[in-house]
């Protein structure tokens, strides 16, 4: 039986709160630790078979028409078995959040380091020589390399104008009118893109490094042309996506393709500049910020307006302006969004797509603002919280802002903090604190789950991945809670798509969506142990393997003796999403030393508060915003993709060239959470955080920069070249 949920209003029944197992919320181990550190573990390119092939992909080294005039003799190398130039092969990775097949073709590249061939051999290393002797020709052709190249597009749907902003900074008090950039980047996850595929005729199977199974599937049949039903998608472990594994991409299609061709195994994994060329980037951003206040500091205007990157073809626009919709109130607004079209590498979903640039800036221009008004920037931010969603007229399903503001700074200590710049010294370092709110939307997306209860024990099973966000460890503390086992009684089972369409993880949705499927589905169960023991649901006890009901209490085995039990939960959103404004709230503080010698910046530690409902584990939501505070970092200091202004390659595609922050880079970092319960985000009244952590954490270190030294950098990163061209005299 199925147990369905429409979230169209709140959930006020809070039974998480007396659920006796008393796991639910705790700081509970991964269960998918060990095999992890133990190496047990496999994944995608590490999927084995008797008649493996190995493929390995040849891409453009230009713009234009493509021709690859030695195929024939390619074929005849050692250990060759094909040369692939099918029209079906994937030319821009797929955004991975809606069912449609990524754009596809071979005869043209529209930009440089497109895959435009597969290369198939009996061995890896046969695949590869063959594939870097392949002759491919482009016939150039000129094409935009930069944004500035072209007349960028002004989607109507992407505009909002309320108000008249331009009265509004004539007749200001204060008035911020900045311009601020943040680079091209890109996912970096451990695991680079890989996929194995098999087929028997009748059913493709693939094991991919993917996040959305659910929409991957689609992708695949798509794109190859045969039905879903045909295709079963494996991803039990992923290490890392960060957004670039949402979609289908071009290992993935490419194996399939010869997997059918040769009826063979086929392998295709990306060594890693193939995965910073090939697949989706974060686009870099222009944001023209302008802010008026009033002479108490409350904002009476508030401009947004960004200019991001795209291929032609492509729907995704980074959504710069999300936070800045709802952040802060105020009369006269404007939002403007633009996209310009260039032959660089698909711009998709990286690391908080949105907000991790927008908030970032916005938050810098927040702290100018405070500067020039000479309120504390706490106060500021605390003057502008608005009561409802400043543009739509919504109530908020919560808001926490107040709260984790006014939290991270007692526990920071930010009263102690020197209001003016260059205050604080020490031998040739300037000191100096800073801090920035952070905004994140939240949803629910539709997800199922199904749970099996024995006398053994249960299993959950969903096809939603884990990506090393504790997806294994959420789940297994639902059920636990909800049947009232210990956790090693609870056994899940995650990434195929032969189990429950899960939500996928992408967008901060998973704990709650799948999350919520999997306590109604584990719901269902209890519906039905209280009907074969003849008591009221809410009258069933469960704890420590046992149900006690109208005072008597027997074990599970025993009830369980005849046949396990299945639960099937299935959650989606409904009308709550247009009855209310759902978002997550952080604040995010930081100290720093600035050399006023070298520019050299060193974050001496970072603090980050967050309210994003019930937590549901704490080790994994504090690990979670550890790695967004991270992010920031890098964001802030060290990360920017750079591509050729001749050509549009990708000059620094590895992670040598690539500037992640390192161990070195990162201090000792402290997270706070506010207790929140939002009753529209479901049974369990909890929201996403995995992405929240970004927002505005490179904010907090640039206006500690500023607070440390009277640098202030707002093209992002602040290196040191640009930090001393920023320094006074």
């Amino acid at each position: 039986m199925t147990l369905d949920l429409k979230i169209d209003g709140p959930d006020s029944n809070h039974r998480a709160d007396d659920l006796p197992q008393g796991v639910l919320g705790k700081a509970s181990d991964r269960p998918d630790g060990w095999a992890k550190v133990a190496g047990s573990a496999t994944y995608a390119a590490e999927e084995t078979h008797d008649d493996l092939l190995h493929g390995f992909l040849v891409r453009a080294s230009g713009v234009g028409t493509v021709n690859c005039p030695n195929i024939d003799a390619i074929k005849e190398m050692p250990g060759v078995r094909a040369v692939l130039r099918d029209k079906r092969m994937v030319r821009n990775a797929a955004q991975g959040t809606a069912n449609k097949a990524p754009v596809q073709g071979v005869d043209r590249a529209e930009y440089v380091g497109q895959p435009i061939a597969l290369v198939v051999a009996q061995s890896f290393e046969q695949a590869r020589h063959a594939a870097q002797t392949l002759t491919v020709t482009i016939s150039s052709q000129e094409a935009p390399i930069t944004p500035e190249a072209v007349t960028p597009e002004t989607p109507e749907d992407k505009q909002t104008i309320i108000g008249d902003l331009e009265q509004a900074m004539s007749d200001a008090a204060f008035q911020i009118n900045a311009v601020y950039t943040t680079p091209s980047m890109i996912s970096a996850a451990m695991e680079p893109h890989a996929a194995t595929a098999q087929w028997d005729g009748t059913t493709l199977t693939l094991r991919g490094a993917l996040q959305m199974l659910r929409f991957n599937r689609n992708e695949l049949a798509d794109s190859v042309g045969i039905d879903p039903a045909q295709v079963r998608i494996l991803a039990p472990y992923v290490g890392g996506g960060f957004g670039s594994k949402l979609g289908i991409s071009a290992d993935c299609v490419a194996a399939a393709l010869a997997a059918m061709e040769l009826g063979q195994p086929v392998r295709v994994v990306q060594h890693r500049r193939q995965v910073f060329e090939v697949n989706t980037r974060r686009s870099e951003t222009r944001q023209h910020i302008r802010l008026a206040a009033d002479a108490e500091g409350h904002l009476t205007g508030l401009g947004h307006a960004a200019l991001v990157s795209n291929l032609p073809q492509e729907g995704f626009a980074e959504p710069v302006l999300q936070g800045s919709h709802f952040a802060y109130a105020a009369t006269n607004r404007s939002l403007e969004m633009q996209i310009a079209r260039i032959n660089r590498p698909a711009a998709g979903s990286v690391r908080a797509p949105g907000e991790a640039v927008g908030v970032t800036a916005f938050e810098i221009a927040m702290d100018e603002l405070a500067e020039v008004t000479g309120i504390d920037p706490i106060d500021l931010r605390l003057r502008n919280i608005p009561e409802k969603d400043p543009e739509s007229g919504k109530p908020f399903s919560s808001h926490r802002l107040k709260q984790v503001l006014k939290t991270g700074a007692d526990a920071f200590g930010w009263s102690s903090r020197r209001a003016a710049p260059r205050q604080q010294r020490e031998g040739e370092w300037w000191i100096g604190t800073g801090m920035a709110a952070a905004f994140r939307v939240n949803s629910i997306m539709k997800a199922e789950a199904r749970i099996r209860l024995s006398k053994d024990g249960a299993t959950v099973e969903s096809d939603m991945t884990d990506i090393g966000t504790g997806s294994y460890a959420i789940y297994r503390q639902i059920a636990a809670e909800l049947l009232g086992l210990p956790l090693d009684k609870v056994n899940v089972r995650l990434g195929d798509t032969a189990f429950p369409p899960g939500s996928g993880s992408g967008g901060s949705v998973g704990a709650a969506s799948t999350g919520s499927a999997v306590w109604l589905a584990a719901m269902e169960i209890r519906n039905q142990l209280a009907t074969r023991l003849g008591c009221r649901e809410e009258a069933l006890t469960l704890k420590d393997g046992g149900a006690t009901f109208d005072n008597q209490h027997q074990s599970l085995g025993d009830i369980l003796t005849e046949q396990p039990l299945v639960g099937h939960g299935r959650v989606e959103p409904g009308e709550a999403a247009e009855k209310v404004r759902q978002s997550t709230f952080g604040a995010h503080f930081a100290e720093v030393a600035v050399s006023d010698v070298t520019g050299e910046i060193r974050v001496r530690r970072m603090l980050g508060c967050f309210a994003a409902g019930r937590i549901l584990n704490l080790r994994t939501a504090r690990s979670q915003c550890h790695g967004g505070m991270t992010w920031g970092i890098g964001m802030a200091l060290t990360e920017e993709m750079t591509h050729d202004r001749r050509d549009g390659h990708i000059v620094n595609r590895d992670l040598a060239g690539y500037h992640l922050p390192v161990n070195a880079d990162v201090p000792a970092l402290e997270v706070h959470f506010v207790e929140e319960r939002d009753d529209w985000a479901g049974p369990m009244q909890a929201k996403g955080i995995g992405e929240l952590g970004i927002c505005g954490a490179g904010a907090s270190i640039l206006n500690a920069v500023y607070n440390a030294s009277g640098a202030r950098v707002r093209d992002l990163p602040a290196t040191p070249d640009k930090v001393l061209a920023a320094l006074p005299n």
